[in-house]
């Protein structure tokens, strides 16, 4: 196992000896999702030995072990992002050392764009597949034995199973599901309206800047995965705004409280 990655996991094994389940990832308007869980234990990622800190303003950048009714999990609190500069070894880091700490299921959130003119900002959309060649593959170099196969298959990247619980969660929760394929692109600039209608071309529903690494790593693992968008927005050239970071915010900011309870159920049902 690469060395960078061993000295993380040991750094966290000093802190806490928690074990979870299933690791969520929290994207944008889902921040403070942590805090309302039954808290064991949370470790800064800046009193992690090696580890990648998130430079993004409103990302907090810790994990969190706790409990969601039975369910222990552990909880990405702020992501790293490939545009920030790191190595997209460094930006899936995070998702190998909670499998690495026990987890064996993983739930991807994110704020996307849409690109399916379907779609209102404020839909959540489970993410069938993704489209992710649009950044380095995080599995790109020496291969990681320990983890996975050499050449793993991507078929299901996001898992049948998963994805029945997340139509029963939302219907449950009397959301209005949306469905569709995932594209991550590098950011942190937003797409051209031409890169959205290559984006719509390829089959994708929503663009975002991050995920489908995650994703592609924690399959590697062999992890069992599910993912929602959050869509924040309309894709640059489906309507006449100007994209900015603030209206992203802020529709994740108004459909967070829908997004807990959606997060939660899946939890207890996964």
């Amino acid at each position: 196992m690469e060395n960078k990655l061993k000295t993380c996991l040991a750094s966290i094994r000093e802190k806490t000896d928690f074990k979870p389940e299933v690791a969520l990832i929290l994207g944008s308007g889902l921040g403070d999702y942590a805090e309302g869980i039954k808290i064991e234990a949370t470790v800064d990622y800046s009193d992690i030995e090696g580890f990648p800190v998130s430079t993004v303003k409103g990302h907090k950048g810790r994990f969190v072990f706790g409990y969601v009714g039975e369910v222990p999990l552990v909880i990405m609190q702020g992501r790293v992002h490939y545009y920030e500069g790191y190595p997209m070894s460094d930006v899936v880091l995070p998702t190998r050392l909670m499998g690495l700490l026990g987890a064996k299921k993983l739930i991807l959130t994110n704020a996307a764009g849409g690109l399916n003119e379907n779609f209102q900002p404020g839909d959540f959309m489970m993410i069938t597949d993704q489209i992710a060649v649009g950044v380095p593959n995080p599995l790109i170099g020496p291969n990681l034995e320990e983890l996975g196969d050499r050449f793993p298959d991507m078929s299901e990247v996001y898992s049948k199973r998963i994805r029945e619980v997340i139509r029963k969660s939302a219907e449950e929760c009397g959301i209005n599901l949306q469905e569709g394929v995932y594209v991550q692109l590098t950011g942190p600039s937003y797409e051209t309206p031409a890169e959205v209608r290559m984006c719509r071309i390829w089959g994708g529903d929503a663009v975002g800047m991050s995920t489908a690494c995650e994703a592609m790593a924690a399959r590697h693992m062999g992890m069992e995965i599910g993912g929602i968008s959050c869509i924040t927005n309309l894709a640059a050239g489906l309507s006449d705004k100007k994209l900015d970071h603030k209206e992203v915010q802020e529709t994740a900011d108004r459909v967070s409280l829908q997004f807990k309870e959606l997060v939660t159920k899946i939890i207890e049902k996964v």
